[in-house]
């Protein structure tokens, strides 16, 4: 499948949600990208949601393709993974900050599993962000910095969230990361509900504080 295929396949025309689909990621992926066929995919067992509602949506936020793999998970459950990383990719034989292959290989093994399944075509999001795009260490100056930073306008407004139902978000990660905690505290202001999830327990509810803005 070439990468167009598979974006068809993540953004299903006249499904929900779809248009913040990020099609970045797809792009370089052709019928001879390597790699995913040895990549070891297990879908994993969700253990913090206990039933599936309306009202919720989540961001998933975990290391590398960890997060299509849990994406998938609560597709079984009747949620829409939707993919919004927005990394780029570094040049043929440099090393880069954030490993975006693992990412693709994610996208193309996904996109068999999604095939298989059934999901409604209002079914409720799960936005799928990588937790490595803020790394921004580079061990020397010829490591291309490819981090990038999620932004408001990359996801649903909050009144776009509520005006479909949604009034609660988990967040599934060990924290939650700046870039995200800055988009979400104005949502919390406006009457969304926030909670974090690891991996066992069942979701917490986070109380978010304004993010201070640095001094350039």
């Amino acid at each position: 499948m070439t990468g167009r295929d598979i974006f068809k396949i993540w953004a299903p025309r006249g499904a929900k949600w779809v248009e913040w689909v990020r099609p970045v990621p797809f792009v370089g992926i052709d019928e001879n990208f390597e790699g995913y066929e040895v990549e070891n995919f297990v879908i994993p067992k969700i253990n913090y949601i206990k039933e599936f509602t309306t009202d919720t949506a989540i961001f998933i936020d975990l290391p590398g393709n960890n997060s299509i793999k849990e994406g998938l998970a609560v597709a079984k459950l009747g949620f829409r993974p939707i993919p919004i990383y927005n990394g780029t990719d570094e040049q043929k034989g440099a090393m880069a900050t954030v490993d975006n292959k693992a990412i693709k290989i994610g996208l193309i093994k996904g996109a068999i599993e999604l095939q298989n399944m059934q999901i409604r075509k209002n079914a409720p999001p799960a936005f799928l962000l990588d937790t490595n795009r803020m790394n921004r260490y580079k061990m020397n100056p010829s490591v291309f910095d490819n981090s990038w930073d999620i932004y408001a306008q990359d996801i649903p407004s909050a009144e776009y969230f509520l005006k479909n139902g949604i009034c609660n978000i988990i967040v599934r990660g060990d924290c939650i990361q700046k870039d995200l905690k800055k988009i979400l505290y104005p949502f919390q202001l406006k009457g969304i509900n926030i909670f974090l999830a690891d991996e066992y327990e069942n979701p917490k509810a986070v109380r978010l504080k304004k993010t201070r803005e640095r001094n350039v």
